[in-house]
């Protein structure tokens, strides 16, 4: 049997398509790149990592109070739970570099 879900529409292609060349260009030309500091990205991720877990924090007080259902709980939840994995892992790994370049001679 044949799986037609892979079959897009010509409009989707060309907008992909589209994109695609400009993202070459940017990459062919460093002037039209976006330059993103490595601070810029951990403070977005963990600004991003701080909204996650506030969003499943308010989602199980509004489901305690009856005003969210079980799946949205769980969701959130479930969001929350592994927003929270992945920063634990990250700052492992954060610690883990630090460690290795104090150890490192002069």
């Amino acid at each position: 049997m044949t799986d037609f879900s892979a079959i897009r529409s010509a409009v989707n292609v060309q907008s992909a398509y589209d994109v695609a060349k400009q993202n070459k260009a940017k990459a062919q030309d460093p002037a039209q790149a976006d330059q993103t500091s490595f601070s810029d990205l951990v403070a977005k991720s963990a600004s991003s990592a701080v909204d996650t877990v506030r969003q499943g924090d308010a989602t199980a007080l509004a489901g305690l109070a009856g005003q969210a259902g079980l799946q949205q709980v769980v969701e959130a939840t479930m969001a929350m739970e592994s927003t929270v994995q992945v920063s634990v892992a990250l700052r492992d790994k954060f610690v883990e570099a630090y460690q290795e370049i104090i150890r490192m001679p002069i």
